[in-house]
């Protein structure tokens, strides 16, 4: 096949959306097919079939973007036209200008579109202070289906979660297939030597950008709560906005956490070196984060908010806290220090979970739903 990828954000790989955008990418080109991308990242001007859209200014958020390693696009017509062309599917992974504009040319041109659904409602209000309000969520739902999503032969929904709660508010059955963004095979046990900085200390692993709804200043406030706050080093993987707040919110902790942006390598290895993980995230898609600190053997610990899809990672209550509440998550921190036992027990039953989510059978899920798109698309 020959696909086009368009990307409203493309940066770092420190984020959901462009770490999925990347592996799909990749992946499709593995295993044959030609793979154009659209994108405003500038770095990557030069590189074949990368088609470079100037980038858009959006005034105060430009900041924020930028702290969070991405930049937005301008939908230039002429590039994505270009892109476009002979493409047999074109997949859009944002519902925003630039994904919009491809879907409505691809359209015009009979070309078969999908997208994938990686903006829950929140990650856009919550820029504009109105990530609690329930008329702003669904009228971006109502929005991004009108504009862009009805355009779609086929959408990419990372969990049921994100499917029920799009087609519920927008009142309207979808032609979607849930697949998960897959757990990369270099995340799993290994031997590895504990760093010595971690003599004597449970290590409780967090990783995430460091925005408002990831929620880590409850970790934070649950540390100084438990009754092992002495023992306790939060590790943080992640950058994001938040990053001096959360240092000054973490300054009081005898431990005081440590942030860094980890390689995948290295994340691999100081997964294998923690002792639990926590993800107290309130608004969640999936959070692959978690499945890959699954996969290295570490028990979770989430919020059970209304508004994540992670909770569903839970195998047992033991694996819940009631969201954004740092006295009972410190309750299940200090179990989980107490009982180690139990720990490992329910680390053995959580490796038959992480196999569905196996990178490559996700990749192969991905796959076969733009081939169907491309073939029903064809013949209908």
């Amino acid at each position: 096949m020959n696909i086009t990828v368009v990307c409203d954000v493309l940066g770092e790989a420190n984020n959901g959306t462009t770490i999925a955008a990347l592996n799909l990418i990749r992946s499709m080109r593995e295993r044959g097919h030609r793979v154009r991308v659209v994108c405003p990242d500038q770095n990557r001007k030069g590189e074949p079939d990368f088609y470079i859209v100037p980038t858009a200014n959006l005034g105060i958020l430009n900041n924020y973007l930028s702290k969070n390693g991405v930049s937005l696009s301008k939908a230039d017509k002429n590039i994505i036209g270009a892109a476009i062309e002979d493409a047999d599917v074109v997949h859009f992974m944002m519902p925003f200008p630039l994904g919009n504009k491809a879907a409505r040319m691809a359209k015009e041109r009979g070309i078969a579109v999908t997208a994938g659904f990686h903006c829950q409602a929140e990650n856009f209000t919550s820029h504009v202070f109105m990530k609690d309000s329930r008329l702003a969520n669904w009228i971006f739902y109502r929005f991004t289906w009108a504009h862009s999503y009805s355009k779609c032969d086929r959408i990419h929904y990372p969990t049921q979660f994100i499917r029920d709660t799009f087609e519920h508010a927008i009142r309207h059955d979808t032609p979607g297939r849930v697949i998960s963004n897959g757990v990369n095979r270099a995340f799993h046990p290994v031997p590895t030597e504990r760093d010595p900085r971690y003599e004597g200390k449970y290590v409780i692993q967090f990783t995430g950008r460091l925005s408002k709804e990831k929620t880590h200043k409850v970790l934070i406030d649950a540390v100084n709560l438990s009754k092992y706050r002495d023992r306790i080093q939060l590790v943080f993987a992640g950058l994001g906005p938040l990053h001096d707040k959360l240092e000054k919110r973490g300054a009081k902790l005898p431990n005081p956490p440590e942030f860094r942006f980890f390689s995948r390598e290295d994340l691999v290895k100081q997964l294998n070196m923690a002792d639990l993980y926590v993800h107290p995230a309130e608004i969640e898609i999936e959070a692959i984060s978690c499945l890959e600190a699954i996969a290295c053997g570490l028990v979770p610990v989430i919020a059970n908010s209304p508004r994540s899809a992670t909770r569903y990672f839970a195998l047992d209550e033991r694996n819940l806290f009631h969201n954004k509440d740092a006295k009972d998550l410190a309750k299940r921190i200090d179990y989980w220090i107490e009982h180690p036992d139990e720990k490992q027990a329910l680390a053995e039953r959580y490796r038959g979970f992480v196999e569905q989510h196996e990178y490559e059978h996700c990749m192969d899920c991905m796959e076969q739903m733009l081939s169907e798109a491309v073939k029903e698309h064809q013949h209908g």
